[in-house]
């Protein structure tokens, strides 16, 4: 085997194109090689179309503060979610700054972050939200109203035809909201990276991952076009494949990845480009989510900007596939199953009765139904504006029995591998992950590497809500340089 190199990258999808950028900037004689098994980066979840381009920062997404059965509410994991957010801000900002990424608004466009809930009890619990964030620096601005007339001024397409006396409503709204088109984010990361000597291997496929006596990994692909096998050596790989992860860090043999899981659910989301229902709202507005519905499936209406086009997405339409990728096997969701992980992926089944019915009942809704669906946001929703598109394939983490929220990353105890499993808000938080894997993985290099760390992001290692003149300044410096001010 002739072809040694530092780093191997399988997937071309936003995480991978982060790591890859930072190790380059720390280390730029590194040799690094991406795989993508397809004929372009960003053909999955990165891509534009399949997902909905937030920009997560908690600001609108319910699910990181739910209520408890007491009635309470803990803002921690929203502002850990915000906290990590700002990192991806800052990075951006300092690759904006070097020329390596374009324009700030090929990719990121300012776009106010809503909250839209009816009924009595969620009016409740989103006046007591709005109490506990309104006091969190990284949530500066933050405004609520129950007023329709105020809430026309932020988005009319909710109040058309809706009356108060029908039902109580409330709305919250964050003008430093943003929309991200993370497919154009990860070409850009991904050009500059081959411009700096990466290499990237598109239509090339890794099949198997074997660990050498001498700590490195010896790397099996094929070409996709001509089917030709290939091997190469790394010091350090990084599985960033998506729901395909598992079935590579599994195929590894790390003991670290025993007891995972993931199930897979896909989604479909209902679009238009009418230039008249997009000019009014700009917005993106989320809601709570239905009885057993999974994190990711929150119904929400989001202003987007791709390739520089404005349209509207709602959704998502939960579907089901046993594909781990849009573009995966149908054998995925059995393939997977080990020893190690059946009894833990048996108990979820028998613990989430109430996902099973929400997925059954989705799956039955005609397109009449999710219009349907759509006109509880926009009362005057004609079917005809509205197309259905298919969006990408979540692969979400079962562990301990349980059906888990949000992303983590399975590393090796020598930090010669680790891999990503789990879906939102991955992308939006992709500094903050994979800097959290560069302090696992390199550990001995982290202290050499602080300074230039400081330079991409200048409160590395810092919690910007515990201070709110930090917070502020740091806020707008980076809305300044990605021209999105509220």
């Amino acid at each position: 085997m002739s072809e040694t190199v530092d780093v191997v990258l399988i997937g071309g999808g936003i995480m991978s194109a982060t790591l890859g950028t930072l190790l380059k900037e720390l280390q730029p004689d590194w040799n690094i090689v991406a795989f993508e098994r397809q004929g372009e980066v960003a053909q999955e979840s990165s891509n534009a179309w399949n997902n909905a381009g937030t920009g997560h920062a908690a600001l609108c997404e319910l699910n990181y503060m739910p209520e408890a059965k007491d009635g309470s509410i803990d803002p921690a994991k929203a502002i850990l979610i915000n906290e990590q957010f700002q990192q991806s801000r800052q990075l951006w900002t300092s690759l904006v700054e070097r020329g390596v990424l374009d324009e700030p608004k090929t990719f990121i466009n300012a776009t106010p972050h809503m909250t839209f809930v009816r009924g009595e009890k969620d009016v409740e619990y989103l006046r007591k939200r709005y109490e506990l964030l309104k006091e969190q620096p990284l949530f500066a601005g933050i405004e609520y109203s129950e007023d329709s007339r105020v809430i026309n001024q932020w988005a009319p397409l909710l109040m058309q035809k809706r009356r108060k006396s029908d039902e109580p409503f409330a709305a919250t709204r964050t003008p430093s909201g943003t929309d991200v088109d993370f497919g154009a984010l990860t070409r850009q990361l991904f050009d500059h990276l081959t411009e700096s000597g990466a290499e990237l291997r598109l239509n090339h496929e890794v099949t198997k991952l074997k660990r050498q006596s001498d700590g490195t990994w010896h790397v099996k692909y094929r070409n996709n076009v001509g089917r030709t096998p290939g091997e190469i050596r790394a010091r350090f790989v990084f599985v960033g494949a998506g729901g395909w992860a598992i079935k590579l860090l599994q195929g590894a043999r790390i003991p670290e990845i025993k007891g995972y899981g993931v199930f897979p659910i896909g989604g479909q989301f209902l679009k238009t480009t009418n230039p008249k229902l997009v000019e009014q709202h700009r917005a993106k507005v989320y809601s709570q989510a239905a009885v057993g519905a999974p994190p990711m499936s929150v119904p929400h209406l989001d202003a987007r900007v791709v390739d520089g086009e404005g349209s509207l997405m709602f959704g998502p339409f939960a579907t089901f596939s046993p594909k781990f990728l849009k573009n995966g096997s149908m054998l995925d969701i059995v393939t997977q199953v080990r020893a190690h992980n059946l009894g833990s992926m048996l108990k979820v089944a028998v613990t989430n009765l109430d996902l099973v019915k929400y997925l059954i009942g989705e799956l039955l809704k005609s397109r009449a139904k999710k219009i349907e669906g759509l006109r509880e946001f926009v009362p005057t929703a004609k079917a005809e504006d509205w197309e259905l598109i298919q969006a990408g394939q979540r692969a979400q983490v079962m562990k301990d029995g349980k059906l888990q929220l949000g992303t983590e990353v399975v590393s090796s105890a020598d930090g010669s591998i680790a891999g990503l499993l789990g879906a939102s808000p991955g992308a939006s938080t992709a500094a903050s992950i994979m800097l959290n894997l560069i302090k696992t993985c390199f550990a001995d290099r982290v202290a050499q590497w602080e300074p230039k760390l400081r330079e991409l992001i200048p409160t590395y290692g810092e919690m910007l809500n515990e201070d709110a003149e930090k917070a502020r300044a740091s806020t707008t410096a980076t809305a300044s340089a990605l021209g999105i001010n509220a």
